[in-house]
């Protein structure tokens, strides 16, 4: 049986905050960082406004290359450098950048995917028109890719959810913490249990407001 006694719902209230909050600034620079290097991904592959090989397959080598190497190992490898940006590597503050790293290149695939779903027929009108290449991504491009901008932010903040928790490991903060700390080293049960609970409300609201938000763009 449970004691629900040993949880100390404060923690849990504090644990939550900071959860949200490395959510909201993390996705916030992922998006900043994210959606101009999707676009330009877009506009350097092959046959697209800018189409250069060399460039592309540069870039894609590197997003590849970040995307493939797993959170846990990245969150210790960039101590260093998050270090010297923040002056910390623990804490809220000391899992921003790790996160930011870890998901804006997920996130710019996400971006260069929804983008290849537009109709070339729109961009080769817009052209055609005399739109400069920045009028064709900000008029043309963007609004039509709309609803996929939307979801593919949808998908990319569930992942960064599952990166907070994991951010517990070095000290992060947040409901990952809080498991490792009480629900797994001290092995209150009980304290698992709520962070699970918490992790999949979540989740679930994330999920519920991002589909909303997609139906509320299909239908423009």
């Amino acid at each position: 049986m449970f004691d629900w006694s040993l949880i100390d719902w404060a923690d849990i209230g504090t644990a939550t905050l900071d959860t949200l909050t490395m959510l909201g600034a993390s996705l916030t620079f992922t998006v900043l960082l994210g959606l101009p290097l999707g676009v330009l991904l877009y506009l350097l592959g092959p046959r697209r406004l800018l189409a250069n090989q060399p460039a592309y397959a540069t870039l894609s080598f590197v997003i590849n290359a970040l995307r493939s190497m797993p959170f846990v190992i990245l969150l210790i490898v960039l101590i260093p450098v998050t270090v010297k940006l923040v002056g910390t590597s623990i804490g809220v503050a000391g899992a921003i950048p790790p996160l930011v790293v870890g998901a804006a290149p997920f996130f710019a695939r996400l971006v260069e995917s929804a983008l290849r779903e537009v109709d070339l027929g729109i961009v080769e009108a817009t052209q055609a028109m005399g739109a400069t290449t920045w009028q064709i991504v900000s008029r043309a491009l963007l609004p039509e890719a709309l609803p996929g901008l939307l979801a593919a932010t949808t998908v990319t903040a569930v992942t960064l959810v599952s990166y907070t928790a994991m951010s517990g490991v070095i000290g992060g903060g947040g409901l990952g913490d809080l498991a490792i700390r009480y629900g797994y080293q001290r092995f209150q049960t009980e304290v698992m249990v709520i962070t699970v609970l918490a992790l999949l409300a979540v989740v679930q609201i994330l999920q519920m407001a991002g589909d909303w938000l997609v139906r509320r763009a299909t239908r423009k």
